[in-house]
C-alpha cells in the first residue's frame, strides 16, 4: 500500500460525533463550530466512499459500515493515547467502552460476581457485556474480547489464552434413573432419552474417554435439543432425560442430590475456558487490564 497522508483525517472528529451522539455536542466539547464538524465528517465519507452516519433533524445513528469503522477508529485513538502516555512516563488509565461477549452460564456464574470489583477498580471503563451462546465474529461485530469454552479451540489468527479449566459431566436425576435404569457404559446411552446442546458441531454424538485411553463416540437420541444450558439443566433435574454439561453450569445440584453423575470411573473430559482477542500487540489499556484482572480473579 502506498503512502496516504490523509489516512487519519476526520477519524477523531467522527469518533467525537459518535461518542457525543450529535454534531452539536461534539462541537461544544471539541471547541469547533458545528459547520466544521459536519464538513469534516462529510469529507471523511467522501474519501471512504461510504455513508457512516444516518442523519435526521432529530436523530443520529451509525450505518453498519459506520459501526465497523467506528470500532476500529476507537482502537486506533486509544492506542495513540496510550503511546503518548507511555512517552510521558506513565501508564494510561484504562478508559472507554469495553465490549465483551461471553457464554450465558459462565457469565452468570463466574464473570458476574467479579464485575462490580472491576468497575470499581477502573471507574473510567464502561463495560458492555453480551451474554450469548451463539458463535460470534470478533472483528466484524466489533468485540474487544471473547470468553469461550471449548474442548479444543479452532485454529485462527486470534490469541486464545486459557483462563480456567472445567469438566464435562454426564448427569441424570434420581427419579429418571429409578424409572428407566442407570446406564453402566456410555454405549447404553443410545437406549435412553437425552437432552443435548444445539451449538455443538454434532449435538447427537457424545464423545467419551475410556479407562484404557481410547475414545468412543456414542450416537444418542435427543428428546430435546436446546441452545440453552439452563434449559438442559432444568429438564434434567425434572427427570426428563440425561444430559451433559460443563461443571460451571452447575450450582449445588450434585451436592444436594438433585442430580447424579454417571460414569464416575471414566476420565473426565476437560473443557478449556479461553480469553480470545485479536493480538498481543497494540492492545488498548482497558482490554489489557481486563485480561490481567480475569487471570488474577479466575485464572488457574
Amino acid at each position: 500500500m502506498g503512502f496516504n497522508g490523509k489516512l487519519l483525517d476526520g477519524m477523531v472528529i467522527f469518533s467525537q460525533v459518535v461518542n457525543n451522539g450529535s454534531f452539536t455536542k461534539a462541537a461544544d466539547n471539541s471547541g469547533h463550530s458545528i459547520s466544521y464538524i459536519s464538513k469534516e465528517v462529510n469529507k471523511l465519507e467522501e474519501r471512504l466512499g461510504v455513508r457512516l452516519l444516518n442523519r435526521s433533524t432529530r436523530s443520529l445513528s451509525l450505518t453498519p459500515e459506520g459501526d465497523s469503522y467506528y470500532q476500529q477508529c476507537q482502537q486506533i485513538i486509544d492506542n495513540a493515547v496510550a503511546a503518548e502516555a507511555l512517552l510521558a512516563g506513565h501508564q494510561a488509565e484504562p478508559q472507554g467502552t469495553l465490549r465483551i461477549s461471553c457464554p450465558v452460564s459462565f457469565g452468570l456464574s463466574r464473570v458476574r460476581p467479579k464485575l462490580a470489583k472491576f468497575i470499581a477498580q477502573y471507574p473510567k471503563v464502561n463495560v458492555e457485556l453480551d451474554l450469548n451462546d451463539r458463535k460470534v465474529d470478533l472483528i466484524t461485530e466489533g468485540w474487544d474480547l471473547l470468553i469461550r469454552a471449548s474442548i479444543e479451540m479452532e485454529d485462527s489468527s486470534f490469541i486464545s489464552r486459557k483462563l480456567t479449566t472445567a469438566h464435562s459431566l454426564t448427569l441424570a436425576s434420581p427419579d429418571y434413573l429409578k424409572k428407566y435404569g442407570t446406564p453402566q457404559t456410555p454405549q447404553e446411552l443410545s437406549n435412553h432419552a437425552t437432552i443435548s446442546y444445539s451449538n455443538l458441531k454434532q449435538p447427537n454424538v457424545w464423545n467419551y474417554l475410556l479407562a484404557n485411553g481410547k475414545t468412543v463416540d456414542v450416537k444418542i437420541k435427543s428428546r430435546l435439543t436446546s441452545n440453552s444450558p439452563e434449559v438442559e439443566l432444568a429438564l434434567c433435574v425434572a427427570g426428563q432425560g440425561i444430559t451433559r454439561l460443563p461443571t460451571f453450569n452447575l450450582h449445588d445440584q450434585l451436592e444436594s442430590g438433585e442430580l447424579v453423575r454417571l460414569f464416575p470411573d471414566l476420565p473426565r473430559i476437560e473443557i478449556g475456558v479461553y480469553l480470545v482477542y485479536p493480538s498481543r500487540k497494540h492492545l488498548s489499556s482497558r482490554v489489557r487490564h481486563f485480561i490481567d484482572f480475569m487471570m488474577r480473579e479466575l485464572g488457574d
